[in-house]
């Protein structure tokens, strides 16, 4: 085989089978997502007068099913629509891909309105505590994303690129007649960025190590939110450059324009809005009103 050839992307989806159980790598990327939150949040707590373990426990709790629920209502509505309408089963088929970041995020923000309310918090005293959390979940996600092959990038012939079977239409061949493709080299005009692991790299690692920092000193309340907004929204919206828009979605607009674009641009307004307000406020999460 030449040495040149792209990574050819084609994992098992299923990482491990008891009997007739099969274990998903999407799921799994989600227990690693919780269960990272769940020990920085705990650490968190330690540091934080008035949080404790059985707080950030239900916080997890009501924040998991915000994100599986908005996640995947958010999919349907924003990009999946008119397949649900023909199939509404696909619906239910979770361990197939199909969440939405600002579906999850919706849900997430629902979810920390309720727990607020129910412990008697500033709800952005909530979501100031959450937000450094929140993109190690995101890093997990977008490997499962990569793992599945899913949400590739656009052709490119950079030397990192990627070939993506699911992206290739071969519905007259098996899957080793591809692959013997693959090895002859004809497929490497199909080569596409990994924007999933430019995803997980912007939204998830650094993202999280600039959220740890900022709020590693007191900030005035909302600020430690609006900086996560706003750099998500950047970083999502500079790679939505390199990555390929839903087939039955395309561009939406100067045949450059994409849905992930119009949902992002929002969030980096939104999150500006409110670290300028947060400081014109000046006023701290353990201030009173």
């Amino acid at each position: 085989m030449a040495s040149d050839l792209p990574y050819f992307v084609n994992f098992d989806p299923v990482a491990l089978s008891l009997g007739p159980i099969d274990i998903h790598w999407y799921g799994i990327m989600y227990l690693l997502g919780f269960g990272t939150f769940w020990y920085l949040a705990n650490l968190r707590a330690r540091s934080r007068q008035g949080w404790n373990s059985e707080q950030v426990s239900d916080l997890l709790f009501y924040g998991a099913i915000g994100v599986i629920l908005g996640g995947r209502i958010g999919y349907i509505l924003f990009y999946d629509l008119p397949h649900v309408l023909d199939d509404p089963l696909r619906v239910l088929k979770i361990w197939q891909g199909g969440m939405s970041f600002h579906g999850g995020l919706l849900g997430v923000i629902a979810a920390m309105f309720y727990f607020a309310r129910k412990t008697d918090r500033r709800f952005f005293e909530v979501a100031d505590f959450v937000a450094p959390l929140a993109p190690p979940g995101l890093f997990f996600g977008r490997l499962g994303n990569f793992i599945g092959g899913e949400l590739w990038g656009r052709t490119t012939d950079a030397p990192w690129g990627m070939i993506f079977p699911k992206s290739i239409d071969f519905q007259n061949w098996d899957s080793a007649a591809l692959y013997q493709q693959y090895q002859a080299g004809l497929l490497n005009e199909h080569a596409r960025h990994p924007s999933q692991l430019y995803e997980a790299g912007l939204e998830g690692l650094l993202l999280f190590i600039i959220l740890m920092w900022y709020s590693r000193r007191p900030r005035p309340t909302m600020a430690v939110s609006g900086l996560f907004l706003a750099l998500y929204g950047l970083f999502r919206g500079f790679v939505e450059f390199f990555r390929q828009p839903d087939e039955h979605l395309g561009f939406l607009a100067a045949d450059w324009v994409t849905m992930g674009m119009l949902l992002s641009l929002p969030m980096i307004v939104a999150g500006l809005g409110m670290m300028a307000y947060a400081y014109r406020k000046n006023q701290f999460a353990g201030d009173q009103q």
